[in-house]
């Protein structure tokens, strides 16, 4: 016979994970503030293969517009610039001879509607995860074959964990848009 805890310890694993995922996805869309983690995905081809842009070099953030890359390896400027530029980001970098400078340009307000539009999407994904989760889980506990009290229990509990994780959802969709908007 299958533990209605272990169900809902494992539902609360799933609904965790796909809310961990949508912190980290709404990290990748900007806000129109410079931040690190919008050169997450570009890969630089350094010494003869593709690696990650934080493998090659420090990137950080000055100022609220401005991502500074300083490569570890002052040969690599040339092969950033160009990684940058080909990952498509809307960014236009430009070197002094030590190091990579983007200057993060001011977001339009069609723009800004865009990306809490992409915001929104990311969450309804999250929300679809949520929503799988939950129906492994009461699919497990019909399964299960416990007493009908116990089982009327453990649904109880997957709604509830089904609910608190959806209000998480939109807790960091409402900040992210709040900062998106932001002028």
């Amino acid at each position: 016979m299958i533990d209605a805890k272990a169900v809902i310890a494992q539902n609360e694993d799933l609904m965790k994970k796909a809310v961990d995922h949508l912190d980290h996805e709404l990290t990748k869309i900007r806000a129109g503030r410079a931040n690190p983690a919008m050169l997450e995905g570009v890969r630089v081809d350094a010494y003869g293969s593709q690696m990650p842009l934080n493998q090659v070099s420090n990137v950080n953030t000055p100022d609220a517009r401005t991502i500074m890359i300083q490569p570890w390896d002052k040969k690599m400027i040339d092969a950033i610039e160009k990684a940058i530029q080909a990952a498509n980001l809307g960014f236009n970098p430009s070197n002094n001879g030590e190091s990579v400078i983007i200057n993060v340009p001011m977001l339009t307000e069609e723009r800004r509607k865009d990306l809490v539009k992409a915001a929104h999407k990311e969450g309804e994904h999250a929300r679809v995860s949520i929503r799988g989760a939950r129906q492994k889980a009461m699919e497990a506990i019909k399964a299960a074959k416990m007493p009908e009290d116990a089982a009327k229990d453990a649904q109880d509990q997957v709604e509830k964990l089904t609910g608190s994780y959806n209000k998480k959802v939109d807790v960091l969709l409402d900040a992210k848009e709040k900062d998106i908007l932001k002028v």
